[in-house]
Order: C-alpha cells, then sequence, then structure tokens
C-alpha cells in the first residue's frame, strides 16, 4: 500500500471477516510502501485490535513490483496471498482460492477479471493489448486478464527467493515458471477511495520492464527495422542512378528530406532499443537490492533488528527469516 488511509478501515473490515471466516491461523503482511499520508498510523492503530496484522515498512517508495516482493519474500504461511490495498480485487475470493489449491494440488491459483467494464474503455484497451503482446512474448502460461492477486504455495516462494534477478515481473515470471496453476474469475470493482497509483507512465514503464525482461525481440525489430532502411536506401539509388542516366537530374530536396528523416529515425530507434537492454546490465551489475526494510513488526517482537540492517538483495533479506 502506498498513501492509502483512505481505503484501510474498509479494507480492513472486509479482510478480516473473510480470513477470520476461514478458521485457519493466518497472518496479514501489509507492505507500506513510503507513505508520506496517515497510512502508518492508521496500521499502528490496526495492529492495536487485529493481532495478526504485520506491517512492514520500506524505507522509501520501492514501485508496486519491488513492495509485492518485499510481502511475498517476507510471509510465512504455508500459503500467500498478494492483494492490493485499492479492493479492486475482491478479498472475499481468497476462501476459493484456498478451496482450489487443496483440493487439486494447485501451487498458484491465479484471480482472474472476468468482467473489467468498470475500468474506463482506454484502460480496457491497453490491458487487452498489454495481456496479448505478453503471450505472445512469454507464452500462453500467461493466463489473460490475470494481474497480482494470485495464490502461491511455499515451494513457489522458494523458486522465487531462487532466481537471480534483482526484481522480476511476478505477473510474468510467476506463469514461467510452471507450478500447476488454476484460476478464480471475479468481476473487478472500483477503487473504494482515493486515487490510482498507476497513471499511464506507470503502465507503460511496466510494459516495458515487462518485454525487455523476458524477450530479445525488440532487438530483433531494430535488426529488422535498419534491413528495412538499407533496401529503402537500395531503391532510392537505383532511383537516383536511372534519373541521372536520362539527365532528369534536378534538386530534389524532398526526396532527399525524407530519406534522411527515415534513417535519422530508424537510428534513434535502434539506439533507444540497444539502450533499453545495456540500462537493464548496468542495473545488474550495481546488484542495488529492489527495496530495502526499514521495520519489520514480526522482528521486533522477536527482539530482532533484522529489517533495520537489511542492505543485501531481496533474496538475503527473505533468507535471514528462514
Amino acid at each position: 500500500m502506498f498513501n492509502e488511509e483512505g481505503v484501510l478501515p474498509l479494507l480492513a473490515h472486509r479482510l478480516r471477516a473473510t480470513l477470520d471466516g476461514l478458521a485457519e491461523p493466518y497472518e496479514v503482511v501489509a507492505v507500506d510502501d513510503g507513505s508520506t499520508d496517515g497510512t502508518p498510523a492508521r496500521l499502528t492503530g490496526l495492529r492495536a485490535d487485529w493481532p495478526q496484522v504485520r506491517v512492514l515498512r520500506l524505507r522509501r517508495n520501492s514501485g508496486h513490483q519491488a513492495a509485492l516482493l518485499a510481502g511475498v519474500f517476507r510471509a510465512r504461511g504455508a500459503y500467500v496471498v498478494s492483494l492490493d490495498a485499492d479492493l479492486q480485487d475482491p478479498p472475499e475470493v481468497i476462501p476459493e482460492m484456498l478451496r482450489r489449491a487443496r483440493a487439486e494440488r494447485l501451487d498458484v491459483v491465479y484471480g482472474v477479471r472476468a468482467d473489467r467494464s468498470r475500468d474506463t474503455v482506454f484502460k480496457r484497451w491497453t490491458a487487452t493489448g498489454y495481456y496479448r503482446l505478453m503471450r505472445r512474448l512469454v507464452g500462453k502460461q500467461v493466463p489473460a486478464q490475470a494481474g497480482d492477486f494470485r495464490l502461491l504455495s511455499r515451494a513457489v516462494v522458494a523458486a522465487l527467493r531462487d532466481l537471480p534477478e534483482r526484481a522480476p515481473v511476478l505477473r510474468l515470471v510467476v506463469p514461467w515458471l510452471g507450478f500447476p496453476s488454476g484460476e478464480v474469475t471475479y468481476q473487478r470493482a472500483e477503487r473504494a477511495a482515493g486515487r490510482t497509483k498507476y497513471p499511464l507512465s506507470r503502465m507503460a514503464g511496466l510494459a516495458a520492464e515487462s518485454v525487455t525482461s523476458f524477450s530479445a525481440a525488440p532487438l530483433r525489430v531494430a535488426t529488422w527495422l535498419g534491413l528495412a532502411g538499407v533496401a529503402v536506401c537500395g531503391v532510392l539509388l537505383v532511383v537516383a542512378v536511372a534519373a541521372w542516366a536520362a539527365g532528369a537530374t534536378v534538386t530534389g530536396w524532398p526526396s532527399l528530406y525524407v530519406a534522411v528523416l527515415f534513417l535519422g529515425a530508424v537510428q534513434l530507434l535502434c539506439l533507444g532499443l540497444l539502450g533499453e537492454y545495456v540500462a537493464r546490465i548496468y542495473t545488474a551489475v550495481q546488484a542495488r537490492p529492489a527495496y530495502l526494510v526499514a521495520g519489520d513488526t514480526a522482528d521486533e517482537q522477536a527482539g530482532d533488528t533484522v529489517g533495520d540492517r537489511a542492505s543485501g538483495s531481496p533474496v538475503e533479506l527473505a533468507d535471514s527469516l528462514r
């Protein structure tokens, strides 16, 4: 959660009623992704009468995927369910996820949005395009319209810990692992309170991160664009020689202008695509953790200070709690 003080009372009411109804031991790991509003204070108050709540505070706003990773790695249950705080994904679906996982021996159960009619037309259009692109690049194992609302078994969490990636895109990495999986459908609701934390810029960033994390196809696109540019230049060369032989050579600045613009655009596009992958290499070489834990109430209760001294990779942060 990031600046979600407005939705916390309703989230707590619905989530607690759902989890208490399971008659199972559970914990709620509330990942505070560097909130600057009253979210931390509300979480402190929430813990006073809901002992199963555990607050994991990150030192700064690390981003949605990093916060999800922190929660998944720190969770201690046999099954881990990730859920955004905005209540667009209903917590009432969790019992059905758990039932299917146990009955069918599934390691992953995806929450699939069967109806997105309450989203804007633009949101539905871009989401459809994103999942279509991801399924083409990664494979059919990526479920369409499945976001970050999912159930994972302890085996999947262990496999995620073993990955060398600094900040994997979970909605693509989890299907790629190949564990037995199923789906539970639900109707996506409107945000219960507050405003979206995923504007167009962040959605575009997630799409770019997803593509460059899982495919070298953009580099091949650059290659094909370069070949197309060479072919066009060859045609223009033949036309120029033919015009010279026919004595029809005149100053043709429009054709020259278009050719220069086309070649320049192709070169810049290719450089940009290469830059995306070089940036990923640079980030990997730096080996900075995707998130830093400022505090974990579970550590405080145990008299430990693991969260305050955490400085390694996300995998090392999680391993410290094994």
